[in-house]
């Protein structure tokens, strides 16, 4: 079956699979319903370990527009040839957190570009564009083991300078992005620790709640037991 044939064939199963209930669910997660068919991400993941990798797949799905196929286009992307133009093409065509975070984490973050690609979309307005960027960071922390301590010091900037942006799906990301730094090591935890204190003293309702939430899970009991036994191991 070549890449037209697989990608017919996939859109007719996708669209076999509409479930009118789940779509009209799927607004009350902060998800964008239109275009969307009501698939779960339990049915999505699978049917794409069937397909493999295959960037031109990948394309024409996301060209279709369907969420779902979108979604699908994130798994099947191959990032060693994923390029700038195409992410910076994809990312405005986010219209919900779930594919803005899918694609950062099946695939922009695995790109050469991923590192530059967070500086650039975290100072960018619109506000899928802008998770995006602190969706990034966050993915980094947790995929790219080798990635020395200052790559992520680089962004405490960038972070403190979008805490004080109050769109929910913002907030939630940039929080994100400082609670993964602070989870990679003992030397970043205390560093984001610190960066989250520096924060907390902003005016500003958004900048308390995000340096607040990581304050308590990256001082937390758990976080700095995951953290020392992590630090004890690599003696």
């Amino acid at each position: 079956m070549n890449t037209a044939e697989q990608y017919a064939a996939t859109i007719d199963r996708l669209k076999a699979m509409y479930n009118p209930v789940n779509r009209a669910g799927m607004a009350r997660y902060g998800i964008n319903p239109q275009n969307a068919l009501g698939i779960p991400m339990t049915v999505v993941r699978p049917l794409a370990k069937t397909l493999g990798g295959n960037q031109a797949l990948s394309e024409m799905f996301w060209q279709s527009g369907i969420h779902e196929a979108r979604l699908l286009a994130t798994l099947v992307g191959v990032p060693a040839q994923v390029t700038q133009e195409q992410m910076e093409r994809w990312v405005a065509g986010f219209d919900s957190w779930d594919i803005c975070d899918q694609c950062c984490m099946n695939l922009f973050a695995l790109t050469p570009y991923a590192w530059a690609k967070a500086f650039e979309w975290g100072r960018r307005e619109p506000e899928f564009v802008k998770r995006a960027g602190f969706v990034l960071i966050a993915c980094l922390a947790v995929k790219d083991k080798k990635a020395e301590d200052s790559r992520f010091e680089q962004y405490f900037d960038l972070i403190s300078e979008g805490s004080t942006d109050s769109r929910n799906f913002v907030r939630k990301a940039v929080n994100w992005a400082l609670r993964h730094i602070g989870k990679r090591n003992q030397s970043l935890n205390r560093k984001a620790v610190t960066l989250a204190w520096e924060i907390k003293k902003i005016d500003s309702s958004a900048a308390r709640w995000i340096a607040g939430d990581a304050i308590r899970e990256l001082t937390g009991d758990a976080v700095q037991s995951r953290l020392k036994k992590r630090a004890e191991g690599a003696k």
